[in-house]
């Protein structure tokens, strides 16, 4: 029997692990609300949530990662 591949949302999860971490020290972390063809939508949560910074986490830290990781996805867009 053939082995399941991962769900988009579950590689882009494997993907951000790394970024938790930098996440976490500030107070803050991340969790994947939805990944649907080549979109995934993040909520932050803890510190991250109301920090003025979190566009620039988003873009510079999240994105990056996941984008490097999981070549399909094109966008990923912050929900509340």
């Amino acid at each position: 029997m053939a082995e399941q591949k991962p769900s988009l949302k579950e590689r882009v999860e494997q993907a951000i692990e790394e970024a938790r971490g930098l996440l976490r020290a500030d107070g803050g972390d991340c969790e994947v609300v939805e990944a649907e063809n080549g979109v995934v939508k993040v909520r932050l949560t803890g510190g991250c949530a109301g920090c003025p910074f979190a566009s620039i986490t988003l873009r510079m830290r999240l994105e990056k990662i996941i984008k490097e990781r999981v070549p399909e996805v094109k966008e990923v867009i912050r929900v509340e």
